[in-house]
């Protein structure tokens, strides 16, 4: 291995690690892509690298498909903070908590709840086929009037 590959591969591990560093750290979603691209700028230049170490061009011709798939990853993803600054009129990711569903509550901050939910809906469930709903009193009066209502009009 030349000495003068083992610089390019020490940069492209560094650049992906302060990348991976900068995503998981940062909450400002603009901050956030740029060190999603430096992680992946550090991993076409280790392609590279490793394309010349092994004296072919296929890492190199993966590299242009990292970097159009970077490139529309950037555009796609400016377009979609765009849209949220203008709702939100903040760039920070822990204020979005608007683009939640409406019926979720945002967990808490400070301390996880172990506590077992005490609202435990009951939703209704699918019925195999040919057998009748599970239905409470109510539904179930509902639906025999409909039957009995579309029977009778039905020719004899």
């Amino acid at each position: 291995m030349p000495a003068t590959l083992d610089p390019n591969l020490a940069v492209g591990a560094i650049l992906f690690v302060l990348g991976a560093i900068g995503v998981l750290t940062r909450r400002n979603l603009i901050l956030i892509m740029l060190s999603a691209e430096m992680m992946l700028n550090g991993v076409a230049l280790t392609l590279v690298t490793f394309s010349q170490m092994h004296g072919n061009n296929r890492g190199q011709i993966f590299t242009v498909f990292v970097l159009t798939v970077a490139a529309c990853e950037a555009g796609l993803g400016l377009s979609l903070i765009l849209a949220l600054y203008h709702r939100t009129k903040t760039l920070d990711v822990n204020l979005w908590a608007s683009i939640r569903e409406p019926d979720i509550s945002a967990p808490a901050p400070d301390a996880p709840s172990l506590t077992p939910p005490t609202d435990i809906r009951d939703y209704p469930r699918l019925t195999p086929s040919g057998g009748m709903p599970d239905l409470d009193g109510a539904e179930r009066t509902l639906l025999a009037d409909k039957n009995e209502t579309r029977q009778t009009s039905l020719p004899a």
